[in-house]
Order: structure tokens, then sequence, then C-alpha cells
């Protein structure tokens, strides 16, 4: 039987190969990314983390269940505990400092990106908002399944690479999708055609971030 997240994955399918394709991954890969490239992705995906923290806990807010409020936010203790941790880590060998992270202008790829999760749940609906989230646990964990067995000679790049290959991480895209399928279960036709647009435009910014972060892009 073909899920809702089936059909939404098979709609963003395009954009998720040009992600597996971009040259920011195969550089990474190949650990031939420049440092000041991959800082720059850094400093711009704490920005973007920070606020995906908030908005699982303000979906959360909106929502009656209990199990999906809870796993939402644990998801959001675990961002500040597991995923920006590690990349306080990475901070400290790349030498980027508190004051850099407050002074660099954010992006406007990762300010549109988030603003667009912003949207989907405060002018759509909490369902909308949970599709929006979704690219962003999925396509890494696919990424990371693809590139850990080739590996990357670079060990921060390695490292990167090896946090969305866990057990822990697959475990929790795989609860983020049965969210998503519990959602549009409970939607209309017009809502379930809402939650793919914005699983899709999420999915584009996802694929608009590498390329952000080759640019070093600029206002």
């Amino acid at each position: 039987m073909t899920t809702f997240t089936d059909q939404i994955h098979t709609a963003a399918a395009p954009l998720w190969q040009k992600s597996f394709d971009h040259p920011f991954i195969h550089q990474l890969s190949a650990g031939s990314l420049p440092s000041e490239v991959f800082r720059y992705y850094l400093i711009q995906d704490r920005y973007y983390l920070s606020e995906f923290g908030k908005l699982h806990e303000q979906i959360a807010d909106q929502l009656t269940d209990d199990k999906a409020k809870a796993f939402l936010m644990a998801g959001a203790q675990g961002l500040k505990d597991g995923e920006i941790a590690v990349r306080e880590g990475f901070f400290e060998q790349l030498n980027i400092t508190d004051d850099e992270l407050a002074h660099t202008p954010i992006a406007p790829t990762a300010y549109n990106y988030v603003n667009h999760m912003y949207a989907e749940l405060y002018r759509g609906t909490t369902a909308q908002a949970i599709a929006g989230l979704l690219p962003c646990y999925w396509l890494y964990n696919q990424i990371g399944q693809q590139l850990v067995a080739q590996g990357s000679p670079k060990e921060l790049y390695q490292r990167w690479i090896e946090t969305y290959d866990s057990d822990t991480y697959t475990d929790s895209v795989n609860q983020m999708i049965a969210l998503t399928n519990q959602a549009a279960e409970q939607a209309d036709d017009d809502t379930r055609a809402k939650m793919q647009t914005s699983f899709v435009r999420s999915s584009a910014y996802e694929l608009a971030f590498w390329q952000m972060a080759l640019d070093e892009q600029k206002w």
C-alpha cells in the first residue's frame, strides 16, 4: 500500500536527486570541499537548527495527541543536546567563535527556508508544518546512508556524514515519517494537497541550502 509519505517523496524526488548530485555533497564526500565553505554552511545551519527546534515546540503546543507532542518535544531537546552540540564541536575545530556567529548575517536562503516553515504553521495548519519539517530529517538520513559506505578522507566531513546514518537518527526519521502519515490520515484532501506543497517546498529549500553555502550567499 502506498502511504502519503511515499506519495510526497515521489513528488519531491527530482529535487532530492539534485541534492544527492550537488557539488557540495560530492566535494564533502571527496574531502575537497573548501573549509571556508563548510564553515559558512555550519554558521547558517546553526541559525536554521535553532529555529527548527523552536518549530518543534510550537507545533507540539498545538497538538492534542500526547505521543506526537512528546516526540516533537523530545526532538526539540535532542537538537539542543545532540545535533547542535555536535556542531559546536565542529565550531571549535574550525575556530568559529561566538562573535562570528553573532555577527554573520543570516543568508537569504536560510532566512526564507525558516520563514516558509513558520508560514506553514501560522498561516496554514499543524499538518502542513509537520510535512514541512520532514525533508530535513529524511533527506539528510538518505544522504548519510548513501555517503557512509564511501566515506570521506577528511575526518571532519566523515563525522558529519556519520551523524545522519546512526541508528538513533534513523529511528527519529522513521518516527517523523509516521507522524506525517498520521497527520495526513486525519486531514481532508485540501490539507493533504497543501502538506505535499509544504514538503516539496522544504525539499527545494534543502537543495538551495547547499548552493547557498557554496556561494557564501549574501543579500
